[in-house]
C-alpha cells in the first residue's frame, strides 16, 4: 500500500483514482457501510432515486471538473430553480427582477428594477446585508422585504444565530440577483449525473490499484507517535501517504476542543401523486423545516408517485445518530481547528482534505478541484 485514504465521498474518491491512475496502490477505508459520502444517492421502496443525505446539484465554471466528472458519468440537463414559500406566496429564489412584480405589483415593480439597475447594474449579485446599507428608500425597502421573509427567519433556523453573527461567507450566499434568470445557480456547467451520483463512485473507485473497505473506522487502524512523528497502520509503521477526509477532531478525541456543526435531521415521505411540482421548495418564515425537496424534479425520473424529504435544521450533538453538515465559521471555531492542523502538520505525509478536515464549506466543484490539486501535489512530492 502507497496511499491510505480516510473517506469514500468526493475529496476521498477523487483523490484516491487520481493517485491509482500514477502507479499507486490505494486503500480507502469509509467509516459507513456505504462509498459515495453525502452525495450517496439511491432507489427507494417505491422505485424513486432520492439522495440520502440532501439534495445534491452540480454546477461548476471549472472545466477541467466537469471535464474529469464526465469521465465518469452523462449529464441530465437540469437547471436548478428554487421558489419560496412566503406566507403561501410562491416567488423566485433567490430574489430577482422577476420576484419583484410579484411582491411589488407591476407598476412599482418596474419603478424598482429600474433603479436596482441603475445602482448595481444588469447581473449584478448583491448581498442583502449589503443591500441594506443602500441610501435609496426603494432598495432599501426591497432589502427589508428580502431580510425580513426570506433570509431572516430562514437563516435563524438553519443556523440558530441572527445574520449579522453568521459568517460573511454564508451570508454572502444569499444574493439579490439582478437578473431576470431564476436559474438557482449561474454556472456555465450545471446537470444532474444521468444514473445517479453513486454510480460515479462506483465506476472512479473501481481500478486496479483501489481497495475499498466500507463499515471501517480508521481509529482502528491508524495511529500516531507524536514523539516519533510516525503514523502506525496496524501497528506497523506507515510511510506512504495518508489523505484524511473526515471530522478532524473526533479522529483525536476532541482532545483540543470540540469543533461545532450544524447537522439536519430528514423526513421521508411518499405519495402516490406529484407533490409540490418544485425540485425545492423554502420555507423561508413558516414551518420547523427550512426545505422541501422533490427528488423527480431534480433528476428528471418518469415515475408514479413522488417521494419527498423535509429537512429540519438542528445542532450538531451525536455523532453516532448525527451527521455534520456545516462549519459554523467563526474566528474563535477557525483557531480551534487551527490546533488540530498543527497537531497534524509534522506528520508529512499527512494531509488534510475535505469539509471536515478542513472545517470549511465546499461544493461540489470545489472538493473535486481542491481533491484534483492535491492529488497533483503528492505526485509531484
Amino acid at each position: 500500500m502507497d496511499a491510505l485514504i480516510i473517506g469514500a465521498g468526493f475529496a476521498g474518491a477523487v483523490t484516491a483514482r487520481q493517485l491509482a491512475e500514477k502507479g499507486c496502490k490505494v486503500t480507502v477505508l469509509e467509516k459507513r457501510n456505504h462509498i459515495g459520502g453525502n452525495c450517496y444517492d439511491e432507489y427507494d421502496e417505491y422505485g424513486v432515486l432520492v439522495h440520502r443525505y440532501g439534495p445534491h446539484i452540480f454546477h461548476t465554471n471549472i472545466k477541467e471538473v466537469y471535464d474529469y466528472l464526465s469521465r465518469f458519468t452523462e449529464w441530465y440537463n437540469y437547471s436548478h430553480e428554487v421558489v419560496g414559500n412566503v406566507y403561501g406566496k410562491i416567488i423566485p429564489i433567490p430574489f430577482n427582477l422577476n420576484t419583484l412584480n410579484i411582491v411589488f405589483g407591476e407598476e412599482k415593480g418596474e419603478k424598482l428594477k429600474k433603479e436596482l439597475v441603475d445602482v448595481y447594474g444588469m447581473g449584478a449579485r448583491v448581498p442583502i446585508l449589503e443591500l441594506r446599507k443602500s441610501k435609496s428608500e426603494g432598495i432599501k425597502e426591497i432589502a427589508e422585504y428580502v431580510y425580513e421573509n426570506i433570509f431572516l427567519k430562514y437563516t435563524m433556523k438553519q443556523w440558530e444565530q441572527s445574520p449579522e453573527e453568521v459568517d460573511q461567507s454564508v451570508t454572502a450566499r444569499v444574493p439579490v440577483l439582478i437578473s431576470y434568470d431564476n436559474r438557482y445557480f449561474q454556472d456555465k456547467y450545471q446537470g444532474m449525473p444521468l444514473d445517479g451520483y453513486t454510480p460515479i463512485f462506483e465506476k472512479m473507485l473501481s481500478h486496479e490499484n483501489i481497495t475499498v473497505e466500507t463499515s471501517v473506522d480508521a481509529k482502528e487502524r491508524l495511529s500516531f507517535d507524536f514523539d516519533t512523528k510516525k503514523v502506525y497502520y496496524n501497528g506497523v509503521e506507515f510511510n506512504g501517504t495518508v489523505v484524511f477526509t473526515g471530522a478532524i477532531d473526533e479522529f483525536f478525541d476532541c482532545k483540543c476542543g470540540k469543533l461545532p456543526y450544524r447537522s439536519l435531521k430528514f423526513e421521508f415521505e411518499h405519495y402516490d401523486r406529484d407533490y409540490q411540482g418544485h425540485g425545492v421548495v423554502n420555507y423561508t418564515v413558516t414551518e420547523d423545516y427550512t426545505r422541501i425537496t422533490e427528488f423527480k424534479y431534480l433528476t428528471g425520473q418518469k415515475i408514479q408517485g413522488s417521494t419527498i424529504i423535509k429537512e429540519y435544521p438542528q445542532k450538531y450533538t451525536d455523532s453516532k445518530t448525527q451527521v455534520p453538515y456545516y462549519a459554523i465559521l467563526s474566528d474563535e471555531n477557525r483557531a480551534l481547528h487551527q490546533k488540530y492542523a498543527d497537531l497534524v502538520a509534522p506528520f508529512g505525509n499527512f494531509y488534510l482534505l475535505g469539509r471536515l478536515a478542513e472545517y470549511k464549506y465546499y461544493n461540489i466543484d470545489g472538493i473535486v478541484k481542491a481533491a484534483l490539486d492535491l492529488s497533483r501535489r503528492i505526485a509531484e512530492d
